[in-house]
């Protein structure tokens, strides 16, 4: 089973530096999760990631890439554009590691996007963080729905998604997997045994038909530039939708 790990920067994603990441195919970080382990296979950030805060091209092992907008973006848009997708690291990410690397299963640590009133407690691992996820953005009005575009394209491209979180909430609808199974020799049977992620697919088929004749692509990912051109109240519709086409699981 071709198994991709995807790192985020929450506090629970401290937990990667006792997984035995030989378990997973490929390893992807996002921004700052480079800094958790030395053991990743990609790192992939936006454009405007400061520059302070990135890898070192010159330090990267042969192992190692780099993934930018110049990577991300086409295949974010093979997936129907930011606009749908959500524009957050997150699940920028999924998509291109549905994309780039074709995997059979997904999996999320770090990603909850739950971020603590209280100012004074810590965010994320380096700190307290900028609640990226959570800024106004039309994208973004709801994460869970866009969680359910995720783990529905996935889905159509015969892979799962799984989050491997130990946090009490998500903002993330996929199903939770303990990390100790998933690590497991058993892994790949158990998961697809307990994945029972009940979609309705002809749901699905008609938001994805209602995404294509709104048209609300720009092709070179940076949507916020064009954002007078999209309606956000058509957008919160299909979040709807998404997650109608999910609620029997919710």
């Amino acid at each position: 089973m071709k198994s991709i790990l995807i790192v985020g920067s929450a506090l629970d994603a401290q937990r990667v530096t006792t997984f035995d990441l030989s378990s997973f195919s490929k390893c992807v970080v996002i921004n700052n999760a480079w800094q958790l382990t030395d053991n990743w296979d990609y790192v992939i950030y936006p454009d405007d990631m400061p520059q302070e805060n990135c890898p070192l091209a010159d330090n990267l092992k042969v192992t190692q890439s780099l993934i930018t907008s110049r990577e991300y973006v086409p295949v974010q848009n093979h997936f129907g554009g930011f606009v749908y997708a959500g524009g957050t690291m997150a699940f920028t990410a999924g998509y291109w590691a549905l994309g780039a690397l074709k995997p059979d299963v997904i999996a999320y640590v770090g990603c909850d996007m739950i971020y603590p009133a209280n100012k004074d407690i810590k965010s994320h691992f380096y700190g307290r963080g900028e609640a990226d996820p959570l800024r106004q953005d039309i994208t973004l009005q709801s994460l869970e729905a866009k969680s359910v575009r995720l783990m529905a394209l996935a889905h159509m491209n015969n892979c799962m998604v799984v989050n491997l979180s130990e946090l009490p909430q998500s903002r993330l609808l996929f199903p939770r997997v303990s990390s100790e199974i998933f690590l497991s020799k058993y892994a790949s049977a158990t998961i697809r045994d307990e994945y029972n992620v009940s979609l309705d697919m002809s749901m699905v088929k008609n938001v994805l038909q209602e995404e294509a004749s709104l048209g609300y692509i720009e092709e070179s990912g940076r949507y916020w530039e064009s954002e007078e051109m999209f309606d956000p109240a058509k957008l919160s519709a299909i979040d709807s939708m998404w997650l109608k086409a999910f609620e029997k699981n919710l």
